[in-house]
């Protein structure tokens, strides 16, 4: 599952990855998040043009990362199921090797995946460690590079993504019912590269960090008091 919101200027190269690995693939869910530009018209021209195991899922307004996400989960018709982003900082390459990894692992627990990010700068580290410190003494849990992509988790874990949040706080959601779940959560290293066109929507600025934490720190606050009830 790949949410795509005005993703029209990176979409080529993410089309060149898809063919490079849908032999590999059941299906690959693209979610048009509410696009304002030509992302749903590419998209359809590439499925047109292509045999491929490609779908569109089209949202017609831009609630947030979370909705695009939590919408093509449910869309999702795979035993195994993942998602990553479309600006290609994580190669969908890392999506497929995370598989392998997956998929052989035969310990008895039930797991989840999670990709985590190496040879990042300095400034963003410190700003990941320190929120991910922030959330591992909220909730009493050891939680790490938390908004790392890809997720990757069986399709019975779906049961625990009921009431996820519609924004970025998904990816904490995640973590947090997977490990209150007793679901042992795997690390697979993924190589962050730069954007190459438009601009994060996850706080790729200092400014948007600080948006991002803020908005962060009043859901974990939210969540630790549903986790009571």
């Amino acid at each position: 599952i790949i949410p795509c919101y005005n993703e029209e200027n990176n979409l080529p190269h993410l089309f060149d990855k898809i063919l490079k690995i849908q032999v590999e693939c059941y299906e690959i869910i693209l979610v048009d998040n509410g696009s304002t530009d030509d992302t749903s018209k590419k998209i359809e021209n590439f499925i047109k043009n292509y045999d491929c195991s490609t779908k569109l899922l089209k949202i017609k307004t831009n609630i947030g990362y979370g909705h695009g996400i939590i919408s093509g989960v449910k869309k999702a018709s795979g035993q195994i199921i993942a998602w990553t982003h479309a600006d290609l900082q994580t190669d969908l390459q890392d999506v497929i090797n995370a598989y392998q990894l997956f998929i052989s692992n035969t310990q008895n627990r039930s797991f989840v995946l999670k990709g985590k990010r190496i040879r990042r700068n300095l400034f963003d580290s410190i700003f990941t460690n320190f929120m991910s410190t922030i959330s591992s003494v909220a909730f009493n849990l050891k939680l790490s590079d938390v908004n790392a992509q890809p997720k990757m988790f069986p399709r019975e874990f779906c049961k625990y993504l009921n009431n996820a949040p519609n924004d970025f706080a998904l990816d904490l959601f995640f973590l947090v019912q997977a490990l209150k779940n007793d679901y042992d959560v795997i690390d697979f290293p993924v190589t962050f590269k730069d954007r190459s066109y438009g601009i994060s929507k996850g706080g790729g600025s200092i400014l948007g960090k600080l948006k991002l934490s803020l908005r962060t720190l009043s859901y974990i606050y939210k969540l630790r008091y549903s986790l009571k009830k």
